[in-house]
C-alpha cells in the first residue's frame, strides 16, 4: 500500500478506534516519570508520570492492538526541533505541542497543539503502514502534556468506553 501523493489522511474503517484520540504510544516508547525513563509499557495506574504542569497520577494505561494496514505516522528523528530523540511512528491525530517556526507559520502563534498528520512533509514526518502491533494510551485526571520519546505530547482525560466482544 502507497500513501496519496497528496499526504491527506484517508478515512478508513480502520481509523475509527476511539483510543485513536487518545496518547497511544507505541510499545518501548520512553517516558518521562518520577522513577526516571520508562518504557511505556511497564507503567501501571498511580505511576507519577512528568508532565509540563508537574507530576500527575497516570488513571489508566490501555493496551490496544493496532489494526493491520492502519495508516500512522512516522515522525523520524530530530526532525522536529532536534526532536524525537529516536524515530516514532504515532496514530495521526496524536496531539504534538510545538514551539518552533512551525507554530508560528501553521498558527501564527508561539507554540500550538497539533494533530502530527499536520505536520507531515512526506520525508520527515511522513505517512506509513509499517507499524506497532501494539500501543498504549494513557490516561489521567485531566489532559496534560507528557514527555515521550523527547517530543512533548497531549493526553487526554477521557477513558474510551468498553468495546463489546473485546476479550
Amino acid at each position: 500500500m502507497t500513501p496519496p501523493a497528496d499526504h491527506r489522511r484517508h478515512d478508513s474503517a480502520l481509523d475509527k478506534a476511539p483510543w485513536l484520540d487518545d496518547a497511544s504510544l507505541p510499545v518501548g516508547t520512553t517516558l518521562l516519570t518520577l522513577d526516571g525513563a520508562l518504557p511505556v509499557e511497564h507503567l501501571v495506574p498511580g505511576d507519577r508520570v512528568i508532565t509540563r504542569d508537574g507530576a500527575y497520577r497516570l488513571r489508566a494505561a490501555l493496551r490496544h492492538t493496532v489494526p493491520q494496514g492502519l495508516r500512522m505516522v512516522r515522525v523520524s528523528r530530530n526532525a522536529l526541533g532536534g526532536k524525537p530523540d529516536t524515530d516514532i511512528t504515532l496514530p495521526a491525530r496524536q496531539r504534538v505541542l510545538i514551539r518552533d517556526w512551525r507554530a508560528r507559520a501553521i498558527y501564527n502563534t508561539p507554540q500550538a497543539c497539533v494533530p502530527v498528520e499536520r505536520l507531515i512533509d512526506g520525508e520527515y514526518v511522513r505517512w506509513t503502514v509499517d507499524t506497532p502491533a501494539y500501543v498504549i494510551s494513557l490516561h489521567f485526571d485531566r489532559p496534560v502534556i507528557l514527555y515521550a520519546a523527547g517530543l512533548e505530547l497531549q493526553s487526554t482525560a477521557r477513558l474510551a468506553p468498553p468495546v463489546s466482544g473485546a476479550p
